[in-house]
Order: structure tokens, then sequence, then C-alpha cells
């Protein structure tokens, strides 16, 4: 009984990341609640089958990934992202100057070296960094990266979801890949910042 009770509490403590997440992808508050308490529900009525393989968190993700994307698949309503490139407009030009004509970086521009990622990927600090540079990407950037990085959804669900072209939702993707590479790189993988 006292183990259920540590599982209550550790469900009850990941409310606001799964909640923040879920409203980050939905875009409709009343939604994102829903949601999670769905999610919770499902939690509480099978932490009795949670066998720890993986961390709770992990497996309440797993839980709130499915009724995300339930939520996304069945909702009728369309969100009108066509500011998603406004907020992004000055990139481009910026991303030209990182290389050469030939497409080689160009020196001092290219990434700096990641030493042993396998390493790096097994350890939990890395993981609150990559998901504070998530959480620091432009919000319709995020989301469009979480919808297919995360939520592991199409892009043709996620431009149907969006109302936004595929080649549009590939420059997000693109672009959302290069911030996180630059804030890991800043963040984690600089020298002297472990």
């Amino acid at each position: 009984m006292n183990s259920m009770n540590s599982d209550e509490t550790g469900l009850t403590a990941l409310r606001p990341d799964i909640l923040r997440f879920a409203r980050l992808q939905l875009r409709d508050d009343a939604l994102a609640e829903d949601v999670v308490q769905d999610t919770m529900i499902a939690a509480m009525s099978g932490i009795d089958n949670f066998a720890g393989r993986a961390t709770l968190k992990t497996w309440v993700f797993s839980i709130l990934k499915n009724k995300l994307v339930d939520a996304l698949r069945t909702r009728d309503r369309s969100v009108n992202v066509s500011a998603l490139g406004d907020e992004e407009a000055d990139f481009d030009s910026m991303f030209d100057t990182l290389f050469k004509a030939n497409g080689h970086w160009l020196p001092g521009h290219q990434p700096a070296v990641w030493g042993d990622p396998e390493e790096d990927l097994s350890r939990q600090q890395f993981w609150q960094v990559f998901d504070a540079c998530l959480n620091y990407l432009p919000t319709n950037t995020g989301r469009v990266f979480a919808m297919r990085e995360l939520l592991d959804l199409e892009v043709d669900e996620i431009c149907r979801e969006l109302d936004i072209a595929s080649s549009n939702c590939y420059v997000i993707l693109h672009r959302a890949r290069h911030q996180l590479r630059a804030c890991l790189e800043k963040t984690w993988f600089g020298e002297g910042e472990k």
C-alpha cells in the first residue's frame, strides 16, 4: 500500500509537466485539461501494472502521447498557424551566412564536437537540458517538432492538423533541429559547461 501512495504522489507531481506539454500540442486549454485528466485516470487505474521497467515519468508520458494523438486525430477543427513563418523570418538569411557557396561550413561555424553522445544521452541531466532547450524554441516551432519527434505523427498528419504545406513543415522541423543543436552546444556540449 505504501508503494501505491508513493506512485500516486509521483503521478501528482508529474501533472504540471504533462499539462504544459498537452497545452503546447493542443493549443486549447480545456481540451488539454481533458486529455491530462484522461491520462491521470488511465495511469491511476493501471498503476498496479506499472512494472518499473521505465521511469514513472516515461510511462505516464507514453500514456499522454497516445491520448494526444487520439485528440489530434479526432478534433474536427484546425488550428491556424499562418504566423509560423513570421516568428523566424530572419532565420534563412542568418542560416545562409554559415556556409560557403559549395555548401561546406565556413571556418568557425562548423558544429562543435559532441564527444561521446551515447554516454551523454544516458545521463538524466542531459534530458533536463534537452527539455529546457525544447521549451526555449518558439512556441509553434516547438509544437511542430514535438508532434513529429515525440508524438511520432507523420508530416501529412501534422500538415492537416496545422493547415500548413509539407514544405513549410519540413522547414520548421529543420529550423527546430538547428536551434536545438545550437542550444545543446551552448548549454551541454560546450567546453566547461557540463
